[in-house]
């Protein structure tokens, strides 16, 4: 096996060698390079398509245009790679600007524009004002929403193409740890956050994940099929439901239906290939794949690692079909699987043993598999109705092995966790004008399940049994949600979420609303409120306890909703051509928490990751987030962007002792520098273009219970004193991630060559602490080192 020193020797060698071949490349004839802009163009609500809408590329000279056909779809031939402005407008609705737009010669650039329709019909275009730029897709979104870009998830330093990583440049998003793509939205707990795709809820999108969890590892969701999305941070529209903390709601992009186009991609994470296209010359369909295999796995495979080195490996796939027709709607079939798993071996010399993790051996598998349907159709000129169908199944399984003394193994943990989901629902929006839109939807869920979780006693000197339980459940959501526009400067968004689980009976009624008024030109000023729900993982539900009699009983069977109530308001103003600013300050009131039924153990489920609870719980608790965000940012323009945020807050909580406490997330502020500059090297066919982004993170540090060294050590193993939860706070976060990209356009194919370096410092940040047996001391776990990630990529 190559030794530490060889592998940094040959990393460093293949990253100079490629960034050479790219910058000092064999000169090409000097020649302007063209591709094909079309797209379609639609009403923002109803999703019909707008003849006559007027299509232009503003930077050219003379600027080029164009207008929509009667299926609203456009095309501009020959328009050269590069950079370009592109104005869309039409008679009636509001006109949108996209600066910056990135025209490459490998893929065709399809563009799919929603314009919203004003409210005073006159014979003239209104100008959209420059807070367009980030404005959440939906339009019922009023507050802590934004619009996110797949470019931004590439863009950014060390995001490695994965939305949640890409999010934590956004105020009130900090990390729970490096290791992963948990993300803590205000102080909540990853766990809070909903993910949808196409309308529908979906499972964790995330390899390595695990029960109760809403990140892993690593995105299994390719950036290939994913088109511009929302993302909220609170006081969510009451379309969403079953979440406390934060949103994704994810759109996919329809595969090329005029040509074939394909994407290679290899790198440090993983080699995986895309392809898309028409589904037929006569039909209007397409098709758009991706599969990727993990680096790791195949240099597993090759034999480059040896017996005793764990082995971190995964693979996944997606898709999207879309089938258009003429007279019965658009039917789409997209679905994501991902296969990950992760095995250590202890070591088999005692004398290599210098902790007590080489005496175990493990084995984590964790896949997910989700495919759906769905049918989208007008009724009549003023009603779209969307339904859509969806299958999941959940797989997660963990055991580990103990080596005793005399190298007999003991079962330390076994863990199995099997879910299934259908799921369907069914969206009806109504646009009654241009003031009055209503929009309804109901969605139904079938669970099926399979639970175990046995953990060693020393005690009894045997496993013991703390969930195991298979069985079904339903869950039912319904909402309504009206969104009234008297004026241009005025919008108001009012309606309801409803929440039933058939597992205990238990019903949640929300009420939410918001308004947003333009107070004057360019300065807008919002107030939104919710009150949010969320059923607890189904472990939770079945953790059991054996009497003395051998009977075993079930405390948590009827644990009701936890809830939230968000109340935002916010002021928004963006200056000069490409310039934002916002600030915005909200208060949570948390109710229902789930805490230890214990007057002396404070442990309350809102201070988890992820994972199951098997302790006995009752919904007694209360917690409370408030703070202050702000945000400067300035939009891709010139070749440059920057988001700079700052977020101060306080997170506390209360258990059954009726005492307030630090959450475990209260890190109480977080600072974000991201931002970058392209540098083009060849202007005249903007064939070589040199990126370099960075990202700076400082954040407090979370809080931790302290160690009682003395009983750990008279226990044998790490023992946190109850009484003193959450009293010991990290020292504070930092990191910076740097990444430089080289992008070159040749005449039919454009490559992009990466490399990002996630804390670049190699700074030691504190995860937790944790008492070490073999030398009796209290150790620390720390965050993820320095980590490169080379990544190179072609378009054709």
């Amino acid at each position: 096996m190559l030794t530490s020193d060889q592998m940094k020797s040959i990393t460093l060698a293949a990253v100079l060698t490629l960034l050479l071949l790219f910058l000092f490349g064999v000169a090409l004839p000097a020649q302007t390079w063209t591709q094909t802009v079309r797209g379609k163009i639609v009403d923002k609500q109803l999703k019909t398509p707008l003849m006559g809408a007027l299509v232009a590329v503003t930077d050219l000279v003379p600027p080029k245009g164009t207008a929509t056909d009667i299926n609203g779809q456009f095309k501009l031939n020959e328009i050269p790679v590069g950079r370009h402005s592109f104005k869309i407008n039409m008679i009636g609705y509001r006109e949108i600007l996209l600066n910056d737009v990135d025209v490459s010669s490998g893929k065709e650039l399809v563009l799919n524009i929603e314009l919203e329709e004003q409210i005073n019909q006159t014979n003239e275009v209104v100008i959209t004002a420059k807070d367009d730029k980030k404005k959440p897709l939906n339009s019922m979104s009023t507050v802590s929403a934004r619009t996110f870009s797949v470019e931004e998830t590439r863009r950014f330093a060390a995001a490695v193409n994965d939305p949640a990583r890409a999010a934590l440049a956004y105020a009130g998003v900090s990390t729970a740890s490096d290791g992963n793509n948990f993300i803590v939205i205000r102080g909540n707990a990853p766990s809070g956050l909903l993910w949808r795709m196409e309308g529908i809820d979906i499972p964790n999108p995330n390899h390595f994940s695990i029960p109760g969890a809403a990140g892993g590892g690593i995105s299994i969701l390719s950036t290939q099929l994913l088109a511009n999305s929302d993302f909220m941070t609170g006081a969510f529209a009451s379309e969403y439901g079953n979440a406390t903390s934060g949103v994704f709601d994810l759109r996919l992009r329809s595969g090329n239906n005029e040509k074939a186009e394909y994407t290679f991609q290899a790198g440090v994470l993983g080699v995986d290939f895309a392809a898309e296209g028409p589904l037929s010359k006569k039909h209007n369909g397409s098709y758009l794949i991706n599969y990727r295999y993990s680096t790791l796995g195949l240099l597993s495979k090759a034999g480059v690692f040896g017996d005793d080195v764990g082995i971190t490996t995964f693979q996944d796939l997606s898709y999207n079909v879309v089938l258009p027709t003429e007279r019965f709607g658009t039917f789409a079939f997209f679905g994501f699987g991902g296969l990950s798993g992760e095995t250590y071996r202890a070591k088999t010399d005692s004398l290599e043993w210098e902790s007590e993790d080489d005496r175990y051996t493990s084995k984590f598998i964790s896949n997910t598999l989700f495919n759906g349907a769905s049918w989208t159709n007008q009724l009549g000129e003023k009603s779209l109705l969307k339904i859509v169908a969806g299958v999941s199944d959940v797989n997660i399984k963990y055991k580990s092995e103990y080596t005793q003394d005399d190298y007999s193994l003991r079962l330390e943990n076994s863990e199995f966790n099997d879910t299934k989901r259908l799921t369907g629902s069914a969206t009806l929006t109504t646009k009654l004008n241009a003031k009055n839109t209503i929009r309804s939807g109901i969605v139904f869920n079938q669970l099926g399940f399979s639970l175990y979780e046995g953990v060693y006693d020393p005690e009894v000197n045997q496993l013991v049994e703390n969930l195991k339980q298979d069985g079904t459940t339903q869950t039912l959501q319904a909402y309504s949600q009206w969104q009234f526009r008297p004026t241009e400067r005025l919008t108001i968004n009012a309606g309801f979420h409803s929440l039933y689980l058939a597992l205990n009976g238990n019903t949640s009624i929300e009420p939410r609303a918001a308004v947003r008024w333009e107070l004057a030109p360019l300065h807008n000023i919002s107030l939104g409120y919710g009150l949010h729900s969320q059923h607890l993982p189904l472990p939770a539900y079945f953790a059991q306890a054996t009497l003395t009699d051998g009977s075993i009983v079930r405390p948590n069977t009827k644990l009701k909703f936890q809830k939230a109530h968000h109340l935002v308001l916010a002021y928004d103003h963006p200056f000069g051509e490409n310039f934002r600013i916002k600030a915005e300050t909200y208060y949570q009131w948390l109710s229902d928490l789930a805490v230890k039924n214990s007057m002396t153990d404070p442990f309350a489920v809102n201070n988890m990751i992820a994972g199951s609870y098997t302790d006995s719980l009752v919904n007694a608790g209360a917690g409370k987030n408030y703070g202050l965000e702000l945000t400067l940012e300035k939009f891709f323009s010139g070749g440059s962007y920057m988001i700079a945020s700052a977020s101060l807050y306080e997170s506390k909580y209360k258990a059954l002792d009726g005492v307030w406490r630090n959450s475990r997330f209260n890190g109480k502020y977080n600072f974000t520098f991201t931002g970058g500059k392209e540098y083009t090297l060849s202007e005249k066919r903007k064939g070589r273009v040199i990126g370099v982004n960075a990202k700076l993170i400082w954040a407090g540090g979370f809080y931790d219970t302290p160690i009682d060294l003395e009983k750990s050590i008279a226990l044998g193993g790490t023992y946190k004193d109850p009484a003193k939860s959450f009293q010991e706070k990290n020292s504070d976060y930092l990191r910076l991630d740097v990444g430089v990209s080289l992008k070159r356009n040749f005449k039919k194919c454009t490559t992009r060559v990466s490399l990002d370096i996630q804390n670049t410092t190699n700074r030691k940040n504190v995860f937790n602490r944790y008492f070490d047996p073999s030398s009796n001391t209290i150790k620390y776990n720390y965050q993820a080192p320095l980590i490169p990630v080379l990544n190179y990529r072609i378009e054709f």
